[in-house]
């Protein structure tokens, strides 16, 4: 559903602009809010609706009395937000997640399929130097088995 990678900036208001490809995508699907929350590797997750709302039934499935999944599902739903595009595609990040995101101008904005990440376009080029050279190599082990 969502894919590619794009590099913007936020806003003197402190909005991101999504890309014109996800902005089509989520008008041609009806995808009207999206939720935006902590992810994994210090980049921010974002989740059209639906997918949020399959993401949290697994979540809230893991036993609250696992110390772990305690952990996770508080800083996980802690950190989210509803957010809804303007017109003009935009959306407000609260400080608190960029600041977790160590966001400050310029992002990466990388479509992941089912989700869309939003990343420090520092920290997107540090992740992607270190791992671009291993990519074949996680491939072949992921797909031994498929």
């Amino acid at each position: 559903m969502f894919y590619g990678e794009y590099l913007h900036s936020i806003d003197r208001k402190g909005r991101l602009i999504l890309p014109a490809r996800f902005r089509e995508v989520a008008k041609s699907s009806f995808i009207e809010r999206f939720f935006v929350t902590r992810g994994l590797d210090k980049c921010l997750f974002m989740f059209a609706e639906e997918e949020w709302r399959t993401q949290e039934a697994k979540f809230k499935a893991i036993s609250f009395t696992k110390q772990q999944a305690r952990t996770f599902n508080r800083l996980y739903f802690s950190g989210a937000v509803e957010v809804l595009p303007d017109r003009q595609g935009r959306i407000l990040i609260p400080l608190y997640l960029k600041d977790f995101a160590q966001i400050k101008r310029d992002v990466v904005i990388v479509g992941v399929s089912n989700r869309i990440e939003i990343w420090a376009k520092e920290k997107w080029r540090d992740f992607y130097g270190n791992w671009q050279a291993s990519f074949e190599d996680i491939a072949e082990k992921l797909m031994e088995n498929v």
